[in-house]
């Protein structure tokens, strides 16, 4: 599988709306079916009806939609011991790990419209299953307490419910940040720090030529 073809993806700068063109429509399918054409085409249609639409039901939409694909090891999947999908390949193979499941929704509330700086995705400590994890902060204001959006758990909730998690670290498209509690934290340096989400944007960009 030429799996490279499918970073081709229009908001690789995260601007508004996705349009993945009729050549890269076709090749999914060709190569991984109509199912997962039609997952594609949901995903755009996904953005188009609700860029404009409050924030609480972007992040309640774009969270459902993700949360049905299935979560699988990057090893098992892709052969890797840590790869960053795009969303495209995510969608493509309907299936990924934490990681692939948070920087989806990242990118299409961005998509959406969402601005950068009341989204964070989340590196934790996952205290029951005694492993690192990822999730999505939404901040509906600045300082305000995030909500939570987790492949493990369909409810969203405030991050002062999710007891099992612990923040380590987060980051948005521009800056990075320590966390010292589910509330509280501080800057350390840019999103580039963050080496595969490094990789995983200059894929896409390289390929998009933007």
């Amino acid at each position: 599988m030429r799996l490279a073809v499918l970073m081709v993806l229009l908001i690789a700068g995260l601007a508004h709306g996705i349009d993945l063109g009729r050549d890269l429509l076709a090749y999914v399918e060709q190569q991984f079916g109509d199912e997962a054409r039609s997952r594609l085409t949901a995903w755009e249609q996904l953005v188009a009806e609700h860029e404009g639409a409050s924030e609480v039901r972007q992040i309640q939409a774009v969270n459902h939609f993700f949360n049905q694909r299935e979560f699988v090891t990057d090893r098992a999947h892709w052969g890797r011991t840590d790869y960053w999908a795009t969303p495209v390949e995510f969608l493509a193979t309907n299936a990924g790990d934490c990681e692939e499941f948070a920087n989806a929704k990242y990118m299409t509330l961005r998509a959406m419209g969402v601005p950068e700086e009341r989204l964070r995705i989340t590196y934790v400590d996952a205290i029951h299953l005694e492993q690192a994890h990822m999730v999505l902060a939404w901040y509906p204001e600045p300082g305000a307490e995030p909500m939570i959006l987790d492949n493990l758990v369909n409810r969203i909730q405030p991050a002062s419910r999710r007891q099992d998690l612990r923040p380590v670290y987060s980051f948005n498209g521009t800056d990075l940040w320590l966390s010292r509690d589910e509330r509280s934290d501080r800057r350390v340096g840019s999103a580039d720090e963050v080496e595969q989400w490094r990789h995983l944007r200059n894929r896409m960009l390289n390929v998009t030529g933007n």
